[in-house]
């Protein structure tokens, strides 16, 4: 997995707060920094997220996440988190992401986010958004 195989990245930078006794970032801050991208990413794609629950009584629920701690991450680094979409399923969606140092294509850690599409209120599976799919393919 290398910075290339992204069609989004976005910027950030490690801040004091995010690391933890070992100078390293805390593990959990890696699904937040994939939580900000994949939200970037959407909005990059012109991808009214509010619009989907407000207008058509849907949302997404996050099923499954996972991360792969492949190199330490250190307070100051500048880091870019790539994110594409994988598996696009009839209500899934499978995004996957990596993190990279700004200058560097190793990988220094890689994840997954499984969403379900859901009806708001009765939490039952529902098709994927057509405007989504079209955006994502």
């Amino acid at each position: 997995m290398t910075r290339g195989d992204f069609p989004y990245c976005h910027r950030l930078r490690v801040r004091y707060s995010e690391v933890d006794a070992q100078n390293v970032v805390f593990n959990a801050h890696y699904l937040t920094y994939f939580d900000v991208a994949l939200n970037e990413y959407l909005r990059d794609l012109g991808y009214d997220y509010h619009a989907l629950v407000k207008q058509q009584g849907l949302d997404f629920h996050l099923v499954k996440s996972t991360v792969e701690y492949l190199a330490p991450i250190h307070f100051d680094d500048e880091l870019v988190i790539g994110v594409r979409a994988g598996r696009l399923g009839n209500s899934s969606l499978t995004w996957e992401l990596g993190v990279f140092r700004r200058d560097q294509d190793a990988c220094l850690s890689r994840g997954e986010i499984i969403w379900v599409c859901a009806a708001v209120g009765t939490h039952k599976a529902h098709p994927l958004p057509d405007e989504l799919v079209r955006l994502l393919s």
